[in-house]
């Protein structure tokens, strides 16, 4: 195949998507039509892609010949309904995570990739982030023994800021942040350690931002809606019209392959990063820092006190790109995969799988703090991704 020709949807916080897959020809892929509600920024876009075609209906988009595939990076509630009908028009997909915002949707879409053929792939980046990399090796290696448990905090310290001054604060447009910002983490938490959430139990609240002063309807955020000035955290104002979900979680679960896992998220945090503890039989490992500089630390040499500096340590390396460098390798993957049927660091099930775990999560929260079971995959869909989305019987990592 000559260079991947791709349509970009939605130009906001993931152009950076599409600026990364476009190349100088014959270097693997180039955009060459862009869509976007607001044409101006569809207009501008489209310049600096070397006037590709700009639109304002992605519908237009999926018509055009000279298209490939599609870059979907829209807010999450339209990701089910634009991913569907592209796949249907024959394009291959990068849909941005998360997948969907519901378990039913998600599902949708594994059926219309299974029953077209369309290549699908769901952009869970942080699987390429180099942190998460060198825990999965620890893991591999047999460092720690057997994983038996993972904990994962979330500390979101601009939380105020990203998520509830627009439509991540509204329900019915992202689910959870259970779904919409721990998707990430879920996915990450459930390949480090083999196994899918298989029932969920949770509790949680809007305990600091509910109250706070709103801005009316229709209104939009301010020019100054980020700033490290924001704090502490009920000093924030001008937050989103609609406000109902929730800014503290904490989630228990039992997975598949009999490992237990923790995950927390607050929103309002003075600090802004990812704690992963992950605990075998034999060791256990945690990261401390998630970008370079950091390092993961290794405990496995016979019982002690606490001895922070561990049994061995690796630093995290320097990667150029958005995300640590993640962004990057997502998108390679995706066009050598469409290209030429590589393997893929990331799976469309699992993808699935960590919007099941944010879905049941909320609900369980919302509901008293009930386990609840997670409802298994078709297993023909199941097996389609697992095979590479391949009827063939020769299986393709995932």
């Amino acid at each position: 195949m000559d260079d991947l020709r791709i349509g970009a949807i939605g130009l906001g916080l993931r152009r950076s998507l599409a600026e990364t897959a476009h190349r100088p020809p014959g270097e693997g892929s180039r955009i060459t039509a862009v869509a976007d509600l607001d044409e101006a920024t569809a207009r501008r876009a489209a310049e600096s892609f070397d006037n590709a075609t700009a639109g304002t209906d992605y519908r237009q988009l999926l018509k055009r010949d000279d298209v490939d595939a599609i870059f979907v990076a829209t807010p999450d509630h339209t990701h089910a309904e634009i991913a569907i009908d592209a796949l249907r028009a024959g394009k291959a997909v990068y849909l941005e995570k998360p997948m969907a915002i519901s378990l039913a949707e998600c599902d949708a879409i594994l059926q219309t990739a299974h029953d077209t053929g369309s290549r699908l792939y769901v952009g869970h980046n942080m699987r390429h982030m180099q942190f998460v990399r060198l825990m999965k090796e620890v893991v591999e290696r047999g460092d720690i023994g057997r994983p038996r448990s993972v904990w994962v905090r979330h500390f979101v310290g601009h939380g105020g800021d990203f998520f509830f001054k627009d439509w991540h604060a509204d329900r019915s447009k992202v689910g959870s942040l259970l779904i919409q910002k721990a998707a990430h983490d879920l996915d990450a938490l459930h390949w480090l350690v083999g196994g899918y959430a298989e029932t969920v139990q949770a509790l949680g609240d809007l305990t600091v931002y509910g109250d706070l002063p709103r801005r009316p309807a229709g209104q939009p955020k301010t020019d100054d809606w980020l700033s490290r000035d924001n704090w502490p955290p009920r000093s924030q104002r001008d937050l989103n019209p609609t406000i109902d979900v929730e800014d503290l979680s904490l989630v228990n679960m039992r997975l598949d392959n009999g490992v237990l896992a923790a995950y927390q998220q607050c929103h309002y945090t003075p600090d802004y990063w990812r704690s992963f503890t992950v605990i075998g039989d034999e060791g256990r490992m945690e990261n401390f820092g998630d970008e370079a500089g950091g390092a993961i630390r290794v405990w496995n040499k016979g019982r002690r006190n606490y001895d922070e500096r561990g049994d061995a340590e690796y630093r995290i390396p320097d990667s150029a790109g958005g995300h640590d460098g993640a962004d990057v390798k997502a998108v390679e993957e995706f066009v050598d995969f469409v290209r030429e049927g590589a393997r893929t660091s990331t799976s469309p099930v699992a993808a699935r799988m960590a919007v099941a775990a944010g879905e049941l999560a909320a609900r369980s929260l919302r509901g008293g703090g009930v386990p609840l079971a997670v409802p298994a995959l078709d297993p023909v869909l199941r097996d389609y991704f697992d095979n590479g989305q391949s009827r063939a019987n020769s299986p393709v990592a995932h």
